[in-house]
C-alpha cells in the first residue's frame, strides 16, 4: 500500500461530495412508486455510492499502489479505475433508458465502455512507458467510438421522445461528451502519461472535479424533474 500525499484533500472532498450526492438522490426517490421511474433513481444512487466507496479507499490509502515505470516509481490510484469500470456503464444505462434505446444499442455502449476502461487500466499499470501510451491510445479510440454512438444511434432513439425528454437527453449527452473527452487529456498531461505537465496534486484535483460533475452533476440534472421522467417512461408519451 503506497502512502497518500497532500492530494488526499481532493480525495476526501470527492468522498464527501459523492456521499452527499447519494443521500440527495435517495431523498429524491423516496416517494417514487412507478417501477420504470425507480430504475433511474436506483441506477443513479448506485453510481455515486460506488464512487463514494472508491474515493474513501483512495483517501485512506488502500486504493493506491506504486508501479515502477522505466525504472521510476509512479503512484497509481487503482481504485479510480475500479470506480469507472462499474459506474460508467451505469451512467450510460441511465442515458440509454432515457433515450429508449434497444438492447443491442445498450449492449454495444456498455461493451465499448468496459473495453475502454479495461484498456485504460492496462495503461495505468503498464511498466513500459511506450506501452502505456499505446494502451492509452487504444482506450481513447474506444472512447471516440462510444461517443460516436451517443451522437448517432442513441440520439436517433431519443428523437421519438417528447420534446422535454429530448431536451434533457441532449443536455446529458453533451455533458457526458464534454467531460469524458477531458479524462484522457488529464491522463496524458498528468503523472500517469508521458508529458507530466501537471503534478499528482493537481491531477487528482482535476479527476475529482470531473468525477463529481460526471456523476453527481449528471444525476442532479437527470432526477430534478419527475414530470420529465414520467414522460420518458410513459408508453403513451407522444412526441411534442
Amino acid at each position: 500500500m503506497a502512502t497518500v500525499g497532500p492530494e488526499s484533500i481532493w480525495l476526501w472532498i470527492g468522498t464527501i461530495g459523492m456521499t452527499i450526492g447519494t443521500l440527495y438522490f435517495i431523498g429524491r426517490g423516496r416517494n417514487v412508486t412507478d417501477r420504470k421511474m425507480q430504475e433511474f433513481y436506483v441506477i443513479t444512487i448506485f453510481i455515486t455510492t460506488i464512487a463514494a466507496a472508491m474515493y474513501l479507499l483512495m483517501a485512506t490509502g488502500t486504493g493506491v499502489t506504486t508501479v515502477t515505470v522505466d525504472g521510476e516509481p509512479l503512484t497509481i490510484y487503482w481504485a479510480r479505475y475500479a470506480d469507472w469500470i462499474f459506474t460508467t456503464p451505469l451512467l450510460l444505462l441511465d442515458l440509454a433508458l432515457l433515450a429508449g434505446a434497444n438492447r443491442n444499442t445498450i449492449a454495444t455502449l456498455i461493451g465499448l465502455d468496459v473495453f475502454m476502461i479495461g484498456t485504460g487500466t492496462i495503461a495505468a499499470l503498464e511498466t513500459v512507458g511506450a506501452y502505456r501510451i499505446l494502451w492509452w491510445g487504444i482506450s481513447t479510440g474506444a472512447l471516440l467510438a462510444l461517443l460516436y454512438i451517443l451522437v448517432g444511434t442513441l440520439s436517433r432513439s431519443a428523437a421519438d421522445k417528447p420534446a422535454e425528454v429530448r431536451q434533457l437527453f441532449t443536455t446529458l449527452r453533451n455533458l457526458v461528451i464534454a467531460l469524458w473527452l477531458l479524462y484522457p487529456i488529464v491522463w496524458i498531461v498528468g503523472t500517469e502519461g508521458t508529458l507530466e505537465l501537471i503534478p499528482l496534486y493537481w491531477e487528482t484535483a482535476a479527476f475529482m472535479v470531473l468525477d463529481l460533475s460526471a456523476k453527481v452533476g449528471f444525476g442532479f440534472l437527470l432526477l430534478r424533474s419527475r414530470s420529465v421522467l414520467e414522460r420518458a417512461t410513459s408508453p403513451a408519451g407522444v412526441p411534442a
